[in-house]
C-alpha cells in the first residue's frame, strides 16, 4: 500500500476495501506528514473528495499513533456542516473510514429528535458532525462537553457565512480549548473566510488544490437552446435519450419543483422532490430512495447544491440557470465525482441565451451549444438499446417458451411484438418546436382567422385569464387555437383558428351562451378598432365647441397639429375690459404696493356684548321683604319649590367642631351606581 503511505493503518485499509487506488489532490495534501500538528485552511474545488481529506487529516491527533480509539467520555473532534444532508453524509463517510478505529460518532442536526441526540452524547462518542444552530444548543445547554476536543472541522465554511451562521461559529470555536485543530475547508477563500482564521486559527497553512488543467475535467457541459414553453418538454426527452441511473433536476424555486415532480410522475418517470419545505425526515427518505435506485429522477431547488454525494449521478438537469457563477459549479458539482464522467446540461430558452453565456464565461466554463433531443433522436437511442440487448442472451432453459414462440408465428412478428412490449414500459418522447420558428408557424395558424365577441370588457373586469379557460371549456378548444385578444370597454373582440371555429360554434348551439352569462357572437369580418380612444366620451364634430378632455365636443388628447416643420406661434388676444387691470404673471407688485400688515377688525358692539361676563348685582343695602327677583323677564314669577323632593334640614350632631380636621362632614347622596358610594362620584348634568 504505498499509494498509501502517511496514513495511518486501519484508515488505509478502509480506503482500500472501499475502492480507492489512489489519493485525490487535496487528500494528499492534507496527508501530509509534516501539516499533522498544523492548523489548515484549505480551498478545493466541488466534488475532490475533501470529506475524506479532513478525515484523513485529523486521524493522527485524535489517535495519537493508535489503531483504535478507548472508551468515549467526551467527545475529541467536531465536525460543523452548513446543512443537515451535508452532515448526515459526512457521518456515513466517517462510519467506514473509521470503522476499523472503533469510533463512535454522533449527529446533532437541526429538524431531528433533540432527546435522542442528548441522549447519544451521554452515552459518549469520540467524533461528533452537526449543523451550527443545533451544536450551539447542545453546547449552551450543557450536553456537548467540549473541553477534551482536540479538532474542529469546518466543512464548506464559505456557504456556512453566506447563511448568517458566523456567530454561531465564533461560538463554537470561542467554547473550544485554545490548543486544539482548526480546519476550514471551503470552495473559496473570500475576506470573511481569511478574517475568521486569523481570530481563530494558530498560524494556519494555506493549501489550496487547483486542477491540472480546467476545473470539472470530468463534466461535459452542454448548453441547449429551445422554444420558452418547450422547457419541460425538453427536459423529458434529455431523461429518455440518456435514461441515466441517477439524475437531478434543479430548479429556482418550490412551486417549480411541485410542479415538475408531478409532470413526471405523470410520464412514468420515478421521482422523488427535495426542497426546503419537506421535513428532515422526507428529505432523508428522498435521498435514500435515490442511493437504493427505488428513485431515478431528484427534483431539487439549491438547498441540494452544496454537499449532496449520490454515488453514479450521471446527469444535472439547470431547468432554471443559476444565479450565479458558484451555483453553477456547485450544482454540476453532483456528477463527476472520484475519477466518473458527468453531464451537466443547462437548458436555455432562447430569449436567455445572453445570461447563459456570461454564466458561463464568469464561470471559466467552456459548453457545447446545440439542441436538446427531439422525438427522432429518442426513438433512435431506443431502437440502439434494444438491439444492444441482444448482445448477451441466453437461450438456456428457455427452449420450452421459445418453442412455442415459433410454433405457429414467424420470426417477424416475435419480434414486432418485442418491440411494441419494450415501448410500452417508455413514455412517448414529446415533439419539439423548431428554435426561431415556433411564433411565425403559431401565426401561420390564423391567416384564414375568426372573429368573434364576447359580451364582456374591461368594465366588468375581463381579463385573459379567466377568458381563455373559459373559452375552452365551453366551447372546446385548447389555448393554441385562441390568437389576439382585443378589450374595450363593454366587449371584447376574440380571435379563433378557421378550423376550430366551426366546432367551437357546434359545442356552444345557437344561443352562444357560455358560463357566467357570457355570451360570444360570431363577426363577419375582423373589428376595426383604429386608435385608442382617450376617455368615454364619444369623438368631437367639426364646428362643434366642446368641454374638457375626453367628453363629447374635444378632441382626443395627443392628437398633434401639423405646422411643418416649425411649431406656428400662438396669436396673443388682448383680453376684453381694462387692458390696464391685468398684468403678465412675471411681474411682482412694488414694495409700496403690498397690503399693510393684516390687523383684526373691530369687535362690534353685540359681539363684545356676547362675550362679556354678565356682572353680579350689588346692593348697599339688604332688601327689603317685599322683594322679587326676575326671572325669565316676569317680575311676579316666584319658582315654586317641590315639597316632596325638599330633604329635611339636617343639623350637625352633638359635640361637631368643625375646627377639627380629623371629622369631616361628607354629604350622603342616595341612588345607585357610583353616585352612592359616599359622594366621591360628580353626577354630570
Amino acid at each position: 500500500m504505498s499509494h498509501f503511505d502517511g496514513i495511518l493503518p486501519p484508515l488505509a485499509r478502509a480506503l482500500t476495501n472501499k475502492g480507492y487506488s489512489d489519493l485525490t489532490p487535496v487528500q494528499k495534501d492534507v496527508s501530509n506528514p509534516e501539516l499533522v500538528s498544523s492548523d489548515l485552511l484549505v480551498s478545493a474545488q466541488t466534488g475532490s473528495g475533501k470529506t475524506v481529506a479532513f478525515g484523513i487529516a485529523i486521524a493522527p491527533t485524535l489517535l495519537d499513533d493508535q489503531e483504535a480509539f478507548g472508551r468515549a467520555e467526551a467527545p475529541v473532534a467536531l465536525v460543523v456542516a452548513p446543512t443537515r444532508e451535508l452532515a448526515l453524509q459526512v457521518r456515513r463517510e466517517f462510519e467506514w473510514l473509521y470503522a476499523e478505529t472503533g469510533a463512535r460518532i454522533a449527529s446533532c442536526v437541526g429538524g431531528m429528535d433533540m432527546r435522542t441526540e442528548r441522549r447519544a452524547l451521554e452515552k459518549g462518542a469520540h467524533i461528533v458532525v452537526g449543523t451550527p444552530g443545533r451544536l450551539r444548543d447542545h453546547i449552551e445547554r450543557g450536553s456537548l462537553d467540549m473541553d477534551q476536543m482536540k479538532a474542529i472541522v469546518l466543512d464548506e465554511a464559505d456557504e456556512m457565512l453566506d447563511l448568517g451562521f458566523r456567530e454561531d461559529l465564533e461560538f463554537i470555536l470561542g467554547s473550544a480549548p485554545e490548543d486544539r485543530r482548526s480546519l476550514m475547508f471551503s470552495a473559496t477563500v473570500p475576506r470573511q473566510i481569511a478574517e475568521l482564521a486569523k481570530n481563530f486559527q494558530k498560524d494556519a497553512v494555506r493549501v489550496a488544490t487547483v486542477s491540472e488543467a480546467k476545473q470539472h475535467v470530468d463534466i461535459d457541459y452542454q448548453a441547449l437552446v429551445c422554444a420558452g414553453p418547450d422547457r419541460e418538454n425538453a427536459i423529458i426527452n434529455l431523461l429518455r435519450y440518456h435514461e441515466p441511473e441517477t439524475s437531478i433536476v434543479f430548479c429556482a424555486t418550490r412551486a417549480t419543483v411541485n410542479h415538475m415532480t408531478a409532470r413526471f410522475t405523470n410520464r412514468g418517470f420515478r421521482v422523488v422532490a427535495l426542497s426546503g419545505e419537506l421535513s428532515q425526515s422526507e428529505r432523508t427518505h428522498a435521498l435514500q430512495a435515490m442511493r437504493d435506485g427505488r428513485a431515478q429522477v431528484c427534483i431539487a431547488t439549491d438547498v441540494a447544491a452544496r454537499g449532496i454525494d449520490l454515488p453514479g449521478l450521471e446527469l444535472v438537469v439547470h431547468a432554471d440557470l443559476p444565479q450565479n457563477q458558484e451555483a453553477l459549479l456547485h450544482r454540476s458539482g453532483r456528477t463527476g465525482r472520484a475519477g466518473q464522467k458527468g453531464i451537466s446540461a443547462l437548458i436555455v430558452p432562447k430569449n436567455q441565451r445572453g445570461k447563459a453565456e456570461r454564466l458561463l464565461k464568469w464561470a471559466k466554463v467552456t459548453a457545447n451549444w446545440g439542441l436538446p433531443p427531439n422525438a427522432d433522436d429518442v426513438r433512435d437511442k431506443d431502437n440502439e438499446r434494444l438491439i444492444e440487448g441482444f448482445a448477451n442472451v441466453s437461450t438456456e432453459g428457455e427452449e420450452a417458451v421459445i418453442a412455442k414462440l415459433l410454433d405457429g408465428r414467424t420470426p417477424e412478428e416475435i419480434a414486432a411484438a418485442y418491440i411494441a412490449q419494450y415501448r410500452a414500459l417508455r413514455s412517448a418522447p414529446e415533439e419539439l418546436r423548431e428554435v426561431g420558428a415556433g411564433e411565425d408557424r403559431r401565426r401561420s395558424d390564423f391567416e384564414n382567422s375568426v372573429w368573434v365577441t364576447l359580451s364582456v370588457g374591461r368594465e366588468q373586469k375581463a381579463e385573459p385569464r379567466w377568458l381563455i379557460p373559459l373559452l375552452c371549456r365551453s366551447g372546446g378548444i385548447t389555448k393554441r387555437e385562441i390568437g389576439a385578444i382585443r378589450m374595450v370597454p363593454q366587449e371584447t373582440f376574440v380571435e379563433l383558428n378557421a378550423e376550430a371555429a366551426d366546432g367551437f360554434f357546434s359545442v356552444v348551439g345557437k344561443g352562444g351562451e357560455l358560463e357566467d352569462g357570457v355570451v360570444v357572437k360570431k363577426l363577419d369580418k375582423a373589428p376595426d378598432l383604429g386608435p385608442a380612444k382617450f376617455g368615454k366620451g364619444p369623438a368631437r364634430k367639426p364646428g362643434k365647441p366642446g368641454g374638457h378632455r375626453g367628453q363629447a365636443g374635444q378632441k382626443p388628447r395627443g392628437k398633434k397639429r401639423d405646422f411643418g416643420d416649425k411649431p406656428e406661434p400662438r396669436e396673443f388676444k388682448k383680453p376684453h375690459g381694462d387692458v390696464n387691470s391685468y398684468k403678465k404673471r412675471s411681474e411682482k407688485p412694488a414694495r409700496s404696493e403690498k397690503p399693510a400688515k393684516f390687523e383684526k377688525p373691530a369687535k362690534s358692539d353685540g359681539a363684545a356684548a356676547k362675550r362679556e361676563k354678565p356682572k353680579k348685582a350689588r346692593f348697599d343695602k339688604a332688601p327689603s321683604s317685599d322683594f322679587k327677583p326676575k326671572l325669565g323677564g316676569n317680575a311676579d314669577a316666584v319658582p315654586k319649590r317641590n315639597k316632596s323632593k325638599t330633604a329635611p334640614k339636617s343639623k350637625p350632631p352633638a359635640g361637631f367642631d368643625a375646627r377639627d380636621p380629623s371629622k369631616k362632614l361628607r354629604h350622603k347622596v342616595s341612588g345607585k351606581g357610583k353616585f352612592a358610594k359616599g359622594g366621591k362620584g360628580t353626577k354630570k348634568k
